[in-house]
């Protein structure tokens, strides 16, 4: 069976070099619809980063959920970005296809902060899709109905990985 992975981010810019507040991650079986697992959550030290931050995006966060604001804001249980690159090498272990939702958004952000860093990139190009794509595809976004807690990357995480599996359900991908 392939083990698949979704990561989500959220963060402070939309490019490359985007600061990155938090990072959530879950693994799973496309091919049916079991719960995703092996999850993780990592709220990054952003002080540090030395990463970009976008005042539009501020201002963005500033109209989403308080709830979200405080969670991704919050000074509470912040991993230095050191650790985290240390850990996400071993929980990509065995993952067979890695899964962002926007091609150049997610993945890309972790592979310009491993390159920041001085570190390998735990994957290889071919492994990598983009789950909002694939959604596109379907009569409407599978999310759509069963997604709550919005703009948490464990929560996106998730929601994104059982939308991959109610995508590939709907268009007969086995």
């Amino acid at each position: 069976m392939a083990i698949h992975a979704m990561i989500d981010l959220e963060t402070l810019h939309t490019t490359p070099r985007a600061s990155v507040l938090t990072v959530g991650g879950v693994k799973f079986n496309p091919f049916d619809d079991s719960e995703p697992h092996s999850e993780f959550y990592f709220k990054l030290d952003f002080d540090n980063q030395d990463r970009d931050v976008s005042e539009d995006t501020l201002a963005w966060w500033s109209n989403q959920d308080p709830k979200a604001q405080e969670e991704a804001f919050g000074e509470d249980n912040r991993t230095p970005v050191i650790d985290f690159l240390y850990t996400l090498p071993k929980w990509m272990n065995g993952v067979d296809v890695l899964w962002g939702h926007g091609y150049g958004f997610d993945i890309t952000i972790l592979e310009d902060m491993l390159r920041q860093n001085k570190k390998n990139i735990p994957w290889n190009f071919w492994q990598v899709r983009d789950s909002r794509t694939l959604f596109s595809m379907c009569k409407s976004d599978p999310r759509k109905g069963i997604q709550k807690d919005l703009h948490n990357a464990l929560a996106d995480a998730y929601f994104q990985a059982k939308g991959v599996q109610m995508a590939y359900k709907e268009l007969g991908l086995s």
